[in-house]
């Protein structure tokens, strides 16, 4: 009989918006933490970091290592997505964190990502209520991603909460035709995605995924805290989102942090996530989206538990 303690494992998201942190064993969750730290910041205009968030996403980075080695995590693995894709120099952030974390941090592509994000949405989900199609809205990108069992399409979009924010919304309230700017490009984007997988539109059920989604059910709910089982597998309709919508919109930043659900860190980029939100159920005709707070990190948790080698 083997003597070796039972693996703990640790997933590690840095995306364009927030960094996140997941620790499990065989028993269950140990710690789960979102910190957002903006690395993505101009990153789509400039292509290079800002110092700024630079320095914030490193500080919480060297956080999460020290709750991975308080909870004794014996492997591990760190992604990176959008917000370093596009970044002249990749290396800038990946060398200074992956020392922070003693471990490489890796850039995985579009592809992978929205793989990850359907296998940790769609574990453990009825398959009567397939093909599932997992959209993976994040502040950089939007991965949709199709499949039953398994992950078997996915196109990257380069739209997100964040880059829709920066680039279209201006003023405070925004303007309607800034609103309408964002909507359209993000129905473009869409078209694209449609004619790569037409079979999108003939899915039995739609999940979304990512901080907007999570959100939008929790302002819609009226959370005063946010709540994981309270969100995770919310039905938003397609009416509800478009009322928290009309909300979120309209309203003038200082106004907009008093809705209950809304983290106030994410009160200027809702603005675009919600944009994205609406112009997807439109463009798909959408009665309800169910919301999964399970993503690419209980994915890669996974996977590490089934073989701490990977």
């Amino acid at each position: 009989m083997s003597d070796a303690p039972a693996p703990v494992v640790a997933a590690i998201d840095v995306g364009t918006q927030s960094t996140r942190l997941l620790v499990s064993n065989a028993h269950g969750e140990l710690l789960r933490r979102s910190v957002i730290t903006h690395l993505g910041r101009g990153v789509s205009e400039r292509r290079s970091f800002d110092p700024q968030q630079l320095v914030a996403t490193l500080d919480t980075l060297r956080a999460f290592r020290r709750d991975m080695d308080d909870l004794g995590v014996t492997h591990a693995r760190g992604i990176s997505t959008e917000a370093v894709r596009l970044a002249a120099d990749p290396s800038l952030f990946l060398r200074p964190a992956s020392e922070v974390l003693r471990f490489d941090l890796e850039l995985i592509s579009g592809t992978q990502e929205g793989c990850l994000a359907f296998d940790g949405a769609t574990a453990g989900l009825d398959q009567a209520d397939a093909p599932f199609v997992t959209i993976d809205l994040g502040g950089g990108s939007c991965e949709f991603a199709l499949g039953t069992d398994h992950c078997e399409q996915v196109f990257s979009a380069t739209f997100g909460a964040s880059v829709l924010t920066e680039a279209y919304i201006e003023h405070d309230p925004p303007r309607p035709e800034e609103l309408l700017a964002a909507l359209s490009i993000v129905q473009a984007h869409i078209d694209e995605v449609a004619r790569v997988i037409p079979e999108l539109r003939d899915a039995g059920s739609f999940i979304g995924l990512g901080g907007t989604f999570s959100t939008m059910a929790a302002v819609e709910i009226g959370l005063a805290d946010h709540d994981r089982d309270a969100v995770n597998g919310f039905l938003l309709t397609r009416s509800a989102a478009e009322d928290v919508f009309r909300t979120l919109v309209t309203e003038s930043y200082a106004d907009r942090l008093h809705n209950p659900g809304l983290d106030p860190a994410r009160a200027r980029t809702i603005v675009g996530g919600s944009c994205a939100v609406v112009a997807i159920m439109r463009y798909f005709g959408l009665d309800a989206v169910r919301v999964s707070e399970a993503d690419l990190l209980d994915a890669i948790v996974s996977d590490l538990l089934h073989d701490p080698r990977n």
